[in-house]
């Protein structure tokens, strides 16, 4: 590790540690929605109408509705049959997550890229849990797409840090090794801060524990496995690792030679796009 990286990760982690460090705040419309979602009586309507205030948003439910994985006969046109077909808990998770994508944003061109990289592979990791989830677990498949959605969350707070110390910014190697070390520890403290439950709230600390053996499958084990078939056939590190031979892996009870799951796992990378 170079002396920068080196001195980067101690202040980092000494900001964290004093609660020096800006965080990021959750967007306005996703207190609003999960606001929203706490009211047991809250009508279909109602939750449509906090969400149609964000009209990106509002598409982006409606697309993920017709997408291969949950199309009906009948193409959805509207937020409210959008919501009807997903259910308020679903639709509200969902939301929460996508709208993740307004805090992507920076000043500099380069920290602009190196978002817009997180948030879609994010987005693909997310489509992918979304689809193990459902065909291999017991679990909520929104929840499971939500943790895809944040599980690099930690990524942010380091990049805009980045972007305030142009010696880090103007070393890419240096830069990556920061994430690499740093995101994990602020992505866990990123979600307790926006009161995340805790079954998402460790995930982005423990979803790189290839070694971890969880007593029953979970949103972590979902997401581990999604990040690596993600990277499959790439030149990444992560591609190096025997996907099978993980407890993770095994705790799915994936059958990694059905062509059908590669397929479906395929389809379901484009699915929250």
């Amino acid at each position: 590790m170079s002396k920068l990286a080196k001195k980067v990760q101690q202040d980092l982690v000494e900001a964290i540690d004093n609660d020096d460090l800006v965080l990021p705040t959750l967007p306005e419309v996703a207190l609003r929605i999960r606001k929203a979602a706490e009211d047991p009586e809250i009508s279909v309507a109602s939750l449509s109408k906090v969400i149609s205030r964000d009209t990106a948003l509002s598409a982006r439910l409606i697309k993920v509705v017709n997408s291969p994985l949950l199309r009906a006969t009948q193409e959805v046109t509207d937020l409210h049959t959008a919501i009807t077909r997903l259910g308020i808990n679903y639709s509200s998770n969902l939301a929460i997550g996508l709208v993740m994508e307004q805090i992507f944003h920076a000043r500099s061109e380069v920290v602009e890229r190196k978002m817009r990289d997180v948030w879609r592979k994010s987005l693909e990791i997310a489509g992918i849990s979304y689809s193990l989830c459902r065909s291999h677990t017991q679990l909520k498949p929104d929840q499971a797409a939500l943790g895809g959605l944040v599980h690099q969350i930690g990524v942010l707070p380091i990049l805009t840090y980045a972007e305030d110390h142009n010696e880090l910014l103007s070393d890419p190697v240096s830069l990556n090794h920061v994430i690499e070390r740093i995101h994990p520890l602020l992505g866990d403290k990123l979600l307790r801060v926006w009161d995340f439950p805790e079954m998402l709230a460790n995930l982005p600390g423990q979803y790189l524990d290839f070694k971890r053996q969880s007593e029953r499958v979970d949103y972590i084990d979902l997401v581990q496995i999604a990040t690596l078939y993600c990277y499959k056939d790439t030149d990444h590190p992560l591609a190096q690792i025997d996907i099978t031979t993980l407890p993770a892996f095994k705790q799915l009870g994936i059958d990694a030679s059905n062509p059908q799951l590669c397929s479906d796992l395929e389809v379901s990378r484009s699915m929250f796009y």
